[in-house]
């Protein structure tokens, strides 16, 4: 049954985004063809990929919470709203990070500057790509408040889930900012590391998107509140660490974005940061050496890959990831929810940390 209803979440959601966007770029295509035309990019990222993970959380965090009968067709099209918030941040990470791919096609910063070159037009293609991805990842991040705002959930829930909305939106930015400023200014440590991964991936997959969706149900018993706040961020912080592992053991035919580019921007990820801190002096100069080397070779991540998997860092973030998953699942198992929705969280918990993608 977990299967089939967490599915369902996910197709309804992706029902509400086509339904919704199509309506926008009709507007779009009002003000100029070539807006829409601009568009087209940005709706294929939302609607062809994607897990529907925070959009999930939310749902069952309401359903969780909320009075047995209640309508959850307004709740749906207002958890949705986070599947184009997530899609802002991706096309923003995606110019700070310089991908080159995102859910297997070109991101979109790579696919307006191939248009410019294309077309051969005037000034800087990768300028103009630039350019445009950050245009169209302000446009996602209006298109979810426009989404939340035409819900049809009672004004004063939504001011309330409004709340949560903006606290997990501070948090994100916090995070990248933080993510962006430890790569730059060297090493910090695991506990930095961490502390990046519960406000970058934590609040924003996990915790928020469970206190938005509680929050759509009304007022919520504090206790309810805790347990959802205990579970949120164990499981968001196993979900980063797993996409740390991903970001140097994955596929990039599975995962659909480049493998090693963590490794190439020197992020300062749990994995990296652990790496570091138990890596023989000679481990050591290799990681110094390669980590953060935009032009470094696949067969120098090779080696660094192999340093990490040796000196143990790898198998540390694997039981870190199990630790946080048994954590957040004995508070949810002890929290004052509905039993469907404590079961569909739970499959969703394992379905975030048990995935090559």
């Amino acid at each position: 049954m977990s299967q089939h209803l967490v599915a369902g979440v996910a197709g309804r959601v992706t029902g509400v985004l086509a339904e919704f966007l199509a309506a926008e770029v009709d507007t779009l295509r009002a003000l100029d063809p070539a807006v829409a035309d601009a568009a087209a990019p940005l709706t294929d990222l939302v609607l062809r990929g994607g897990k529907r993970l925070r959009p999930a959380f939310a749902y069952w965090g309401w359903r969780g919470v909320v009075a047995d009968g209640a309508d959850d067709e307004p709740v749906v099209r207002a958890v949705g709203a986070l599947e184009l918030l997530h899609a802002f941040a991706l096309a923003h990470d995606d110019v700070m990070d310089a991908s080159a791919v995102r859910r297997g096609r070109p991101t979109l910063h790579r696919e307006f500057a191939d248009r410019h070159r294309t077309g051969g037009w005037r000034g800087d293609p990768d300028r103009f790509g630039t350019s445009v991805a950050v245009l169209l990842g302000d446009l996602c991040a209006v298109w979810a408040d426009r989404l939340i705002g035409t819900s049809g959930l009672p004004a004063p829930v939504l001011l309330a889930a409004r709340r949560v909305y903006d606290a997990m939106r501070i948090e994100a930015v916090a995070g990248q900012y933080l993510d962006v400023l430890h790569a730059a200014g060297g090493s910090d440590g695991v506990a930095a590391a961490v502390k990046v991964a519960r406000f970058k991936s934590a609040s924003y997959t996990v915790q928020r998107p469970l206190r938005f969706g509680a929050a759509l149900a009304g007022p919520v018993p504090p206790d309810a509140v805790a347990a959802y706040d205990r579970f949120g961020v164990a499981v968001g912080e196993a979900f980063q660490l797993r996409d740390d592992i991903l970001g140097v053991y994955g596929e990039t035919a599975v995962t659909g974005k480049p493998v090693g580019d963590d490794l190439r921007q020197g992020k300062p990820t749990v994995l990296a940061e652990l790496a570091r801190s138990r890596a023989t002096p000679r481990q050591r100069a290799l990681l110094d050496r390669t980590l953060g080397a935009a032009d470094a070779s696949d067969a120098e991540l090779a080696e660094v890959t192999a340093v990490i998997t040796a000196c143990g860092a790898r198998a540390e973030v694997e039981g870190m990831i199990s630790a946080r998953v048994s954590a957040g699942l004995a508070a949810l198992a002890a929290a004052p929810v509905a039993d469907p929705a404590r079961r569909e969280l739970s499959a969703l918990a394992l379905a975030a940390v048990q995935r090559a993608t």
